[in-house]
Formats: C-alpha cells, sequence, structure tokens
C-alpha cells in the first residue's frame, strides 16, 4: 500500500541562480575523469595503464575486496594520466575522450525475461553496478547480497537541485525497463518517492511495478535517507539499496540498446552564472566547456553537486560520478564592513539573528564564508528543528566522538549518512564538521562490527 509521508522539520535555503529548463549543448569535454574516492569503502586495484585505449563499457578498476565490481570507462579514448595522492593513492583516472564515442558491446534482453543472477552478472561487466548504493554505511552495494527493499527517490530537495521531472521527460520507456531490472535485485518493494503535489511526469506517476509513495515537506524531504526513515526504516542486520532516477535510466539504456551509455544531464546554478541551464553530458566529464565565458567574476567557488554535500572543485575539474548538479557560488574571502554587527538585510539565518524570516520567498546569493570558526560544542536545539529523523542527532554525534560503537548503534548510526546531516551542519553554531563525523562514525562500526 502506497505510503503518504509529510515532513514538518528541514529547511528550504532558497539560493539564487536555478537553472532555466533549457537544454544547451556544448562541445564534450576533452578529457574525462573517473575518480575512485568517489567510492566510499571501495579499495581500488587497476586493470588499466596510461596509453590504453578504451571504449564506453571498458574496465578501469575493480574493488581490491570483490573483484565482480568493475568500474568501466563512461566515454571511449586513450587512458592518458593516473593522478595519485598520498600513499599513491589513485585519485583520478583520465582518458583523452573521441569525438565519437565507441562502445563495448553487451546483450540486449527484456529483464523480465532475465533471473535475478543474469541480471546482475549483466550489471557486473557492464560498469553499471556501482550506481547502486546501500545503506547502512552509504556504500556500493554488495552484489552476494539480498536487499530487504530498494528505494528511488524522484526528487531532489537540495537548493537549485536539478528538476528531474524535466530530465526525464520523453524517457519513460527506458525508466520502465530500468524499473523492471531493479525490480528483480530486491527481496522486497521498490519504493519509487514522488514529491506529493509537485511530482506530475507521467514517467513516474505511471511507473509499473514498484510502490509509489508520496512525500512533502521541506528539505530534507528528498534524501533517500529520511525517506527510508520514514517509510522502512535500517535496523541491524538489514540492508536497504538506493539509486537516482538517472541511474535507473542507465540500466535501463543497458538492457535496452546493449550499450553502457554513462550520459547525464547536469543543471549548470548558482548566482555567478549567467545562463543557468541544462547540459548533456557524461559522468566524469570535465566543467570547463560548460563554464566557458559563464561566470560572472572571478572569486567563485565551483562545487560538484550542492551547497551542503558537494565537493569543491578547480575551473576545469571533473563532475563527480553521482552527482547531476554544479553549482557556483561567491568564494567569501573577502571581510564584510563590521562583521557581525552589520545588520544583515542580505543574509539568511535559521534563526532570527537577521531578517530572512520576514521574507520567506525571498532567494539570496550566499557565498561560502563560515561566518565564524570551531568552537566549543553548544547544544541549541537547532539539529532537531532540521533533522526529520526520530534520533537524537548530538547523542549520536558525541558518540562518534568517544568511539562508543554500542551507543553509535543504538542512537541510530545504521540508519544515517552524511548527507541526511548536512542542515546540520549549515545550522551549526559551534562550527562543527558535522558530516566528517558521520563517516567516521560509518567507517568505524563498519570496520569493527
Amino acid at each position: 500500500m502506497a505510503e503518504i509521508v509529510k515532513i514538518r522539520k528541514g529547511l528550504n535555503i532558497k539560493l539564487k541562480g536555478e537553472a532555466e529548463k533549457v537544454y544547451v549543448d556544448v562541445p564534450i569535454s576533452d578529457t574525462v575523469a573517473i575518480k575512485p574516492p568517489d567510492f566510499t569503502g571501495i579499495r581500488t586495484k587497476l586493470v588499466c595503464k596510461v596509453g590504453d585505449e578504451v571504449k564506453a563499457g571498458t574496465p578501469l578498476f575493480v574493488d581490491k575486496d570483490n573483484e565482480k565490481v568493475i568500474f568501466t570507462a563512461p566515454v571511449s579514448g586513450e587512458v592518458v594520466e593516473i593522478i595519485r595522492g598520498e600513499k599513491r593513492k589513485i585519485l583520478e583516472i583520465r582518458i583523452l575522450a573521441d569525438k565519437e564515442i565507441t562502445y563495448e558491446p553487451f546483450k540486449q534482453a527484456d529483464p523480465n525475461n532475465l533471473s535475478r543472477d543474469e541480471i546482475i552478472e549483466w550489471m557486473l561487466k557492464s560498469g553499471t553496478w556501482p550506481l547502486i548504493r546501500q545503506r547502512p554505511f552509504e556504500i556500493v552495494a554488495n552484489p552476494d547480497e539480498k536487499p530487504k527493499a530498494i528505494f528511488i527517490s524522484a526528487f531532489n530537495s537540495a537548493p537549485l537541485a536539478a528538476d528531474n521531472d524535466f530530465i526525464l521527460h520523453g524517457h519513460g520507456e527506458e525508466f520502465q525497463i530500468g524499473l523492471n531490472a531493479v525490480a528483480k535485485l530486491s527481496g522486497g518493494k521498490v519504493h519509487l518517492n514522488v514529491n506529493a503535489g509537485v511530482t506530475t511526469s507521467k514517467v513516474f506517476t505511471n511507473a509499473t511495478g514498484v510502490q509509489i509513495n508520496k512525500i512533502s515537506g521541506p528539505h530534507p524531504a528528498g534524501n533517500v535517507g529520511v525517506q527510508i526513515h520514514h517509510i522502512d526504516p535500517v535496523n541491524k542486520g538489514d540492508i536497504v539499496w538506493h539509486l537516482s532516477p538517472q541511474d535507473v535510466l542507465m540500466i535501463g539504456r543497458l538492457f535496452k540498446e546493449g550499450k553502457y551509455d554513462a550520459s547525464r544531464v547536469v543543471a549548470l546554478t548558482g548566482s555567478e552564472v549567467n545562463k543557468t541551464r541544462y547540459h548533456k553530458t557524461f559522468i566524469g566529464s570535465s566543467i570547463k566547456n560548460m563554464i566557458a565565458d559563464n561566470i560572472k567574476g572571478n572569486k567563485v567557488r565551483y562545487i560538484s553537486g550542492n551547497v551542503l554535500t558537494g565537493t569543491r572543485i578547480d575551473a576545469d575539474g571533473y563532475l563527480g560520478y553521482y552527482d547531476t548538479q554544479i553549482t557556483v557560488i561567491p568564494e567569501g574571502d573577502e571581510p564584510s564592513f563590521m562583521g557581525w554587527l552589520a545588520p544583515g538585510l542580505d543574509k539568511f539565518s535559521l534563526s532570527r539573528t537577521f531578517f530572512s524570516w520576514l521574507t520567506p520567498t525571498r532567494e539570496y546569493s550566499l557565498n561560502s564564508n563560515m561566518n565564524g570558526e570551531p568552537r566549543a560544542y553548544v547544544v541549541t536545539g537547532q539539529y532537531e528543528q532540521v533533522l526529520p529523523m526520530d534520533i537524537h542527532p548530538v547523542h549520536l554525534l558525541k558518540s562518534i566522538m568517544i568511539g562508543d560503537i554500542e551507543r553509535m548503534e543504538n542512537l541510530g548510526i545504521y540508519e544515517v549518512a552524511e548527507e541526511d546531516f548536512a542542515l546540520c551542519e549549515y545550522v551549526c553554531t559551534s562550527k562543527v564538521e558535522v558530516q566528517e563525523l558521520i563517516r567516521e562514525g560509518l567507517d568505524t562500526v563498519k570496520r569493527e562490527c
């Protein structure tokens, strides 16, 4: 039976620079990069080297702990550089992309006529398997396990997030084929969660073989972790998988067309962008062509993802594997006149420190300035205002700080991921790196338990 969930806690941060619903054609970036750090918990084992010619779908590296999990090239071309960091950790595998993409051939078939094992084998060989992530721990799903449910959030409530209704328009057939394949993987239901009263695309509302749930409320209502918490919570020993609508589309194309099509629609957003539009590109593409002659100032910050959970990149940096949004905001490294004593008429705040509460529909041009520095932990109750989950966030974070695994388990560590606490970090009076702490806790529990 479909669920109706009303989220009451949370916060919508209204930023300037939402993407206009128009597609713009830009040349394919010269280089494309796959970044192993995008895959939490994966230990990289290279199966390519500099100078190798690859096609879209050619293996680049595998997971040392489970070599069945293969990560493949999103485009065809030549492997031109392997970037390493400390202790020779692999940070990027760069490919000089061909002007016309060629593909590794895979079989075409109707997922309804395949077994679960055949679908998994197909996805593993093609490199589409890493699109599926699991809770707990927010890692690439283990193909040897069976989840109790699979969740797909049809909408993203983060600031300036891409509109999936617009992106998936006209792709109902591929999306349904992807759903048919995903449905074979679950030991239970596949939940397709739509934004109540907002999601209108027939691609979602007419989907079959899934349970369509209606979610309403402020951000983080679109976070799959919040949806799982309210519909089918993760307890110790449970496994739930999740993926995004564009990921389902990629899986559908694999079975319909017999190729690993890593194309992505990305929203270029932010107050520092002249023309905020939607770009058709590939996973791991450089943003260089997207932003060319399209940025207002010199001191800006480029973010792969949204402002709350995204990763800072350079002007010639690369799109993250799971990201469908590029955000450009002011850097915020200029001192403000009178500091915190200024009236703050153009500032946004959860509290009534400034005047944003008087104009709830106003859009703001916010920068990356933290407006303070780390200080003693102050319990203000602000976390509880923006976290719509039945857990005690401060107690959980403190249990992570002291390394108390039993207390972490009792306080809900298996249910959460970094993105669920992004708003807590944003409103934190003490400037605590909350998302970093959550990842530390998840890694500790995974390692020890």
